[in-house]
């Protein structure tokens, strides 16, 4: 529940799946109402009220694409920051041999802890947490720093430089992957969207001379499958679709660290 509050509605599929539902219906329903207030309308204003319709909801139809194909194109970009995270520790681990024996213990000791706090934040949802893992996040990064540039700066060489670079590699591949987890679509897209939606669903109902209750309901459930999809796809801790750590936790396996 206190995800629910402290966070925008899109961001919980469920929940926006059943407000643009509740919504569309309320609006085809308007309008069906509106309809058989008001007089009949001529042909030609049928005409007028069909093309307007058709042409709110072929905006509806171009806009829901674009933001699906947003939708996609952030996940493949978390699940490629993913992978792109483990190959930066698998690399580093490795390099952690170019120092010195006891330095390189500390590193790996420190590597082990890092990527199982990166496995909690791809796998948790409850946001205190998720500040406990982002400050046990930060304060690894700055030991794993440490760990690496005091044996670098005691003996510098272009052996030692290696583990330092595939040190800053790992830093930044977390940063870029935070980055990427915080970006969602934004709110006035999904505004939009529902507003149009709404939009037809009004004119759906002025629109037809005679309709039963379950032709209002069609429009609605189609287009809201979509919105939910679509929410579903960008929520990475709310929704079903996650991106799983599978890379990183095949790296941990294989680390073996020290607890």
């Amino acid at each position: 529940m206190e995800t629910l509050l402290n966070s925008p509605v899109e961001h919980h599929p469920l929940v926006l799946l059943a407000v643009a539902l509740v919504m569309q219906w309320l609006a085809a329903y308007l309008g069906n109402y509106l309809r058989k207030r008001r007089e009949p309308a001529d042909v030609s204003e049928r005409e007028d009220l069909n093309d307007i319709l058709g042409a709110t909801m072929s905006l509806l139809a171009l806009i829901i694409g674009f933001t699906f194909a947003m939708a996609i194109s952030r996940y493949d970009e978390r699940d490629d920051l993913e992978g792109a995270e483990a190959t930066a520790l698998s690399a580093e681990y490795a390099r952690a041999d170019l120092l010195p024996a006891d330095a390189a213990a500390r590193v790996r000791d420190l590597l082990g802890r890092y990527v199982q706090q990166r496995i909690l934040f791809y796998e948790v949802d409850d946001p205190k947490q998720l500040e406990q893992i982002r400050s046990a996040t930060e304060r690894l990064k700055t030991e794993l720093w440490s760990a690496v540039t005091g044996p670098a700066a005691s003996t510098p060489t272009p052996i030692t430089a290696l583990a330092v670079t595939g040190m800053n590699d790992v830093l930044n591949s977390e940063t870029h992957t935070d980055k990427a987890w915080r970006f969602h679509i934004p709110g006035a897209a999904w505004l939009l969207m529902l507003l149009i939606a709404i939009a037809g669903n009004l004119l759906l109902g002025l629109s037809e001379k005679r309709r039963s209750a379950a032709t209002l309901v069609i429009l609605p459930v189609i287009v809201s499958i979509p919105f939910f999809l679509i929410a579903d796809i960008d929520s990475p801790r709310a929704g079903v679709i996650r991106v799983v750590p599978v890379n990183l936790i095949a790296h941990a396996q294989s680390m073996r660290p020290k607890q």
